[in-house]
């Protein structure tokens, strides 16, 4: 592994990234944009975005660019104390998925030719919702400017996420409201 990584996003793509974060109002779109955007600018094998339901306590995949559908419908993924990236909040880097224990799927991996990992938690007010996973075919290291990136953009998207969710209740809130019969109306 390289000592001395060279910076792999460039403030014009980060630009870019961070824009479209700011100005989508379609979340789907976003996180299309998102993966394709990190993982092109990284020059990496892929992206995925997994948000995590609490009932389920699993990641559920959003979007993702760079895999196969093979590769995504490899099976559930489970949460343990062992995600470091999700319960702690910090970067997760995984060298071989092949040989660490932390990984649910090796094989999955090596059949999609994935043998590196890098985690970064997506937050919403302190609290993780998900994270956003990047794919390599061969170990990587990433110099601390481009971590401090990735972290900068997945805040962001986590605040998007959020403010999404908010207005999806409210919508649904309205209209049940809308459908109450008038006399019901007007006491709320």
């Amino acid at each position: 592994m390289c000592q001395n990584p060279q910076r792999r996003i460039e403030l014009r793509e980060f630009k870019a990234i961070s824009r479209a974060i700011s100005t989508y109002e379609d979340l789907n779109i976003l996180i299309a944009h998102v993966v394709e955007g990190v993982a092109r600018a990284f020059k990496i094998k892929g992206a995925s975005i997994m948000l995590y339901d609490e009932s389920e306590g699993q990641l559920f995949r959003v979007g993702s660019y760079g895999v196969s559908e093979h590769y995504l419908k490899k099976g559930p993924v489970f949460l343990s104390d062992k995600d470091d990236a999700f319960f702690k909040g910090e970067p997760v880097f995984i060298q071989d998925l092949q040989n660490d224990p932390r990984v649910q799927y090796p094989q999955a991996a090596q059949m999609e030719n994935i043998r590196a990992m890098l985690s970064f938690p997506i937050k919403s007010r302190h609290a993780a919702v998900g994270l956003l996973r990047l794919y390599h075919s061969e170990p990587i290291a990433l110099h601390a400017d481009d971590v401090d990136s990735i972290a900068a953009l997945v805040l962001h998207l986590g605040l998007v996420i959020d403010e999404n969710g908010m207005r999806n209740f409210l919508q649904m809130v309205g209209a049940a409201m809308s459908s109450l019969p008038a006399r019901m109306r007007k006491f709320t």
